[in-house]
C-alpha cells in the first residue's frame, strides 16, 4: 500500500446530476446556488478534502461564478474547479484562477476538460491539441512568469497578471480522457491524470500505459480514479441501496440520458459501456464494482459497493497499485457524503495532494 495519504474528494452536482432515484429528476435535487452549496459545506463538515465542482455547458450552473462564491465559506477544504478549455480565453482563465485561489487561501485545484466552444465541432486532434496549448499558457502565467507563446490556437506575448496564485505557482491541473490524442495531452501537460472504474487489470495497464507516455516527455504523473460509491452498514443493504437507485428507471429513458451528454460519443464512455456490457447479471463487474448508475448516466458509471470495511479495501487496492487521489460522489449527494465521512473517511489515511 502507499506509504503517503491520499486525497479524498467528493462532488457537488452542477450540472443537474442529483437523484434519489436515478432517471427521475426530483425539483429538491436540481442544480441550484442553495442545493449546491449544501453539498459543498457537507463535505466540509464531513472531513473531505477537496471536492469537485464540475462543468457542463448545457446543464446546471456555472463553476467559476460557484466557485468564488463559494470560495470564502471554506475553511480548510480545497476546491477542484472544471474549466472547458472552450468556452475560455486562458489570460483571462489564469486571472479568474489566481483570484479564487487566494480567496480561498491558496487551496484551490483545476480540472481541465477539452471542451469545445458551444455550438464548435472540432475533431479530437486539434481540441487536444488547443488543451495542451491552454495548460501551458495557465502554468506559464500562473508560475509568475512572462508568456511568448506563439501556437496554432493562440499568439500570445504577455507579462504574467499582477495578482498570482497565494503559492505564487501553478495550481495542480487535473485531466483525465482515455483516447490516444487524450493521453498524449495528458502525458505532456497535466499533473493528476484521472480514471473512470474499470476492472483492476485495466486501471493497472492505464497506469502503465500514462507512465510511459510521459517519461517520453520528461514528465511524471500522479493518478486519481473517480468513481460513485454506496457504503452501508452490511453489503445486502448497500446491495438493496444500489437496486433502489435504479428502481424507477427504464431502459429507454436511461439510453435518453446517456445521449443528451456532450461526452456521449467519448472513448472514456465507450469503455464504461463495454464495463457495464461486460459485467454480470447483477451489474457487478468485480467485487464490489457496480455498473448499474451507467444505465443512466453518462461519464463516470460504476460505484464502489459493500460495507465499510469491503470500501475500504477497495480504496486500499486501488493506492496499492499507484492512485493517490479519489474523486467519490453517490446519490442523493449530500447524504451519501455524510455516509462515507461516518463509515469510511475515518478509517484511510488520508489529506490533501500536494
Amino acid at each position: 500500500m502507499s506509504a503517503s495519504p491520499c486525497e479524498i474528494s467528493w462532488f457537488s452536482a452542477l450540472c443537474d446530476d442529483d437523484y434519489e432515484f436515478l432517471g427521475a429528476p426530483d425539483p429538491m435535487l436540481k442544480s441550484s446556488w442553495e442545493h449546491c452549496r449544501d453539498i459543498v459545506m457537507q463535505a466540509e463538515t464531513g472531513g473531505f478534502d477537496n471536492i469537485l465542482l464540475p462543468s457542463g455547458y448545457a446543464l446546471g450552473i456555472d463553476t467559476t461564478a460557484f466557485a468564488a462564491a463559494i470560495a470564502p465559506m471554506l475553511k480548510r477544504m480545497a476546491l477542484l474547479m472544471a474549466v472547458r478549455v472552450g468556452e475560455s480565453w486562458p489570460p483571462q482563465l489564469a486571472r479568474q484562477i489566481a483570484t479564487i485561489d487566494r480567496m480561498l487561501g491558496g487551496r484551490l485545484k483545476v480540472n481541465i476538460i477539452s471542451s469545445e466552444m458551444p455550438g464548435e465541432t472540432l475533431g479530437s486532434a486539434p481540441r487536444y491539441a488547443r488543451t495542451v496549448e491552454a495548460m501551458h499558457i495557465l502554468k506559464t502565467l500562473l508560475n509568475g512568469e512572462p508568456l511568448d507563446h506563439q501556437g496554432e490556437f493562440w499568439q500570445l506575448k504577455l507579462d504574467p497578471p499582477r495578482i498570482g496564485t497565494l503559492s505564487g505557482k501553478a495550481p495542480q491541473l487535473y485531466f483525465g480522457g482515455l483516447s490516444p490524442d487524450a493521453r498524449e495531452a495528458a502525458a505532456k501537460g497535466c499533473d493528476v491524470y484521472l480514471m473512470w472504474p474499470d476492472k483492476r487489470e485495466a486501471v493497472a495497464a492505464i497506469i502503465a500505459d500514462m507512465q510511459a507516455r510521459a517519461a517520453a516527455h520528461g514528465r511524471t504523473l500522479r493518478f486519481g480514479y473517480r468513481a460513485h460509491v454506496i457504503v452501508r452498514e452490511t453489503e445486502a443493504e448497500a446491495r438493496m441501496a444500489a437496486d433502489r437507485l435504479l428502481s424507477k428507471l427504464d431502459d429507454a429513458q436511461g439510453a435518453a440520458i446517456r445521449a443528451k451528454s456532450l461526452d456521449s460519443q467519448s472513448a472514456g464512455v465507450a469503455a464504461q459501456a463495454a464495463l457495464r456490457d461486460n459485467a454480470g447479471d447483477d451489474g457487478y463487474a468485480e467485487a464490489n464494482l457496480w455498473t448499474g448508475v451507467g444505465r443512466a448516466r453518462s461519464g463516470c458509471g460504476a460505484a464502489i459497493v459493500g460495507d465499510p470495511d469491503q470500501v475500504l479495501a477497495k480504496l486500499n487496492d486501488y493506492r496499492a497499485m499507484g492512485i493517490e487521489a479519489f474523486i467519490l460522489s453517490g446519490y442523493p449527494h449530500a447524504a451519501e457524503a455524510d455516509l462515507f465521512a461516518r463509515h469510511v473517511l475515518p478509517n484511510i489515511d488520508h489529506a490533501l495532494l500536494t
